[in-house]
């Protein structure tokens, strides 16, 4: 089994390979998993992981530019396939961030979260959203599986998913208001938060993904 880490040019995306790696080891998986700039090997894989950080108009620009699009199309028809931050962010329709068009396979936006937003006692909360926050389980999938409900993982974001079809919505967080952190359809799983930051929880995740059998 290949699984192949995108890398369109936007990151070190080193640590998320190294966790993929990690997640390996639980899972005991025999797989060759590699990152790769290279569309030909992208379609040649089994699964894909799709990462990404950074300015959502960078990132799609530089998937664009890489020559990456086509495969990646692919693969979100095809093959089990991770969305990860950025990258998951680049699944929808459209993003505020710079008026930037996606790759339209959720329908919905990517909106960004409100200036001033309060924590309701009085106290300001932060843009970027930034740390560790709990995140419920809205469906069950395989994914979710040895991952307790309520789980924290590792947020970095300062926009956030507004899907027009709740069917999608795996999992929620809240700041201070819910919104949809985990999404997913069929072959396609894509989270807000960063699974490679986010400890046991997120090997867990990408565990579940080496393991899964669409």
């Amino acid at each position: 089994m290949k699984i192949a880490v995108v890398d369109y040019g936007m990151g070190n995306l080193h640590s998320v390979l190294k966790s993929v790696q990690a997640a390996q080891k639980l899972s005991g998986a025999a797989a060759e998993i590699f990152l790769t700039d290279r569309a030909e090997e992208v379609f040649a894989a089994d699964k894909i992981i799709f990462p990404g950080q950074g300015a959502m108009p960078d990132c799609m620009g530089a998937l664009q530019k890489s020559g990456l699009g086509e495969a990646v199309s692919d693969g979100l028809k095809n093959k089990p396939f991770f969305g990860i931050c950025v990258g998951a962010q680049l699944l929808f329709d459209h993003s505020e961030e710079g008026g930037t068009a996606g790759l339209g396979w959720f329908a919905g936006d990517v909106k960004r979260f409100p200036a001033g937003i309060g924590d309701g006692s009085g106290g300001r909360l932060k843009v970027p959203h930034m740390g560790w926050n709990t995140v419920r389980q809205t469906r069950s999938h395989p994914l979710f599986k040895d991952i307790a409900d309520n789980t924290r993982f590792y947020f970095v974001h300062s926009y956030y998913f507004a899907p027009a079809d709740p069917e999608i919505v795996l999992g929620t967080s809240e700041y201070p208001d819910e919104f949809a952190c985990i999404v997913g359809r069929d072959n396609v799983f894509a989270t807000q938060f960063h699974t490679e930051k986010s400890h046991d929880g997120g090997l867990l995740l990408l565990r579940n993904f080496l393991d899964w059998q669409v």
